[in-house]
């Protein structure tokens, strides 16, 4: 992993945005695109990008991949963490992602009902 790289890749909102919510808890594509309102490609996209520079890990369950934080890499390079809870103050919308996440999260609403739900 290069630094410049990692540096690169948090150098984006949603991807800044991401990193909150999953510092909270693991979640899917389908979830991150609902609780974000952003399009699947989009929060796919995004979610490559983190994977690529290992700021996150995916998890295969079924047909979903269930994202989470690369806490060994955050644990090894602090400032990252630094970092990203720096860039977090200076955004509304993760704050409101935040309250969307635990909305969803004191729900009985799964990756699957999500989608169709009005929950948002």
């Amino acid at each position: 992993m290069e630094i410049i790289e990692v540096l690169k890749a948090l150098a984006h909102e949603n991807r800044i945005r991401i990193l909150n919510l999953l510092e909270e808890s693991e979640l899917c594509v389908c979830e991150l695109e609902n609780i974000m309102q952003v399009t699947q490609s989009n929060a796919s996209r995004h979610l490559s990008k983190l994977k690529q520079v290992d700021l996150i890990k995916g998890r295969k369950k079924a047909q979903w991949i269930y994202y989470s934080l690369n806490q060994e890499l955050l644990t090894e390079h602090k400032f990252l963490q630094y970092l990203i809870e720096e860039e977090i103050k200076n955004f509304e919308a993760a704050k409101e992602d935040k309250s969307r996440l635990k909305k969803y999260n004191s729900s009985s609403l799964s990756c699957e009902t999500l989608p169709d739900s009005d929950i948002f």
